[in-house]
């Protein structure tokens, strides 16, 4: 599908603590499709997620980065949140005292999504059915004692409910057994769409047997040095990142 770029990404320069870890990223995410941005561990992917939903932490430094035209570095993460950005966190800190069906109730009140709680509690049963989630779940505290597979279905189940406009999935297949990897996989497919488009940041080409990613790029030493479609994580499966790196190193400068 093509369509006017919801994401767009020009000459992105970030860094952390001083250290400059992304060095003039491009890319672009059109609207209700589908990418995968691959690479090495320590290539800056999770620093590109942070970067984009505003982390104070990570301080963009030159660059542009704009979503639907609106100017994302100049906004807080809480306006990125309003526009339709959702961040799919590596690893989802717990909140003790906050149960599930409060915290999303809040995150919808917050974003202007509340709906009367007949049809909340309605469209949350139905969507923890999809995702295999056992009704004691919602009185659960987020995250608090939860499995590595129970805290990615609760992202998925946030991302659900709140129905964002960009998906950005930072390493969600991380620490998942095959079971767990498709039923969140299939969970973000039945998102996916002309209004939903989805980033998925991974090293592992294994979660995009479910994902079909309509483009692939691959991210080394801070910037992204090729693209292409699915058969590109395909290389990466049988080869490995080297072969990748080695080509776009051999090639001759434009």
């Amino acid at each position: 599908m093509s369509g006017t770029p919801t994401l767009s990404v020009h000459g992105l320069h970030v860094s952390v603590d001083g250290k400059e870890i992304l060095k003039g990223v491009d890319l672009e995410v059109p609207q209700g499709e589908v990418h995968a941005l691959m690479g090495p561990n320590g290539s800056g992917k999770s620093t590109l997620a942070y970067a984009l939903m505003g982390h104070p932490k990570y301080q963009v430094t030159a660059g542009a980065a704009s979503f639907d035209g609106a100017d994302l570095i100049a906004l807080p993460a809480d306006a990125r949140a309003k526009l339709g950005l959702f961040l799919c966190f590596q690893y989802p800190t717990a909140i003790p005292g906050v149960t599930t069906v409060n915290f999303i109730r809040a995150a919808l009140r917050a974003q202007g999504k509340e709906v009367p709680a007949r049809e909340f509690l309605n469209r949350l049963a139905a969507e923890m059915a999809l995702l295999k989630i056992d009704e004691s779940f919602r009185q659960r505290y987020i995250n608090d004692g939860f499995s590595g597979g129970e805290k990615k279905r609760s992202e998925i189940l946030q991302l659900a409910m709140l129905r964002p406009r960009l998906a950005i999935l930072d390493e969600t297949d991380s620490g998942l057994d095959v079971d767990a990897l498709r039923t969140v996989a299939e969970g973000v497919m039945q998102l996916a769409g002309p209004d939903m488009g989805v980033l998925v940041i991974t090293h592992y080409p294994r979660i995009l047997q479910y994902l079909r990613p309509d483009r692939v790029h691959v991210l080394h030493a801070g910037r992204v040095i090729t693209s292409g479609g699915a058969e590109l994580a395909q290389r990466i499966e049988r080869g490995g990142y080297e072969p990748i790196l080695g080509a776009v190193a051999a090639a001759p400068v434009a």
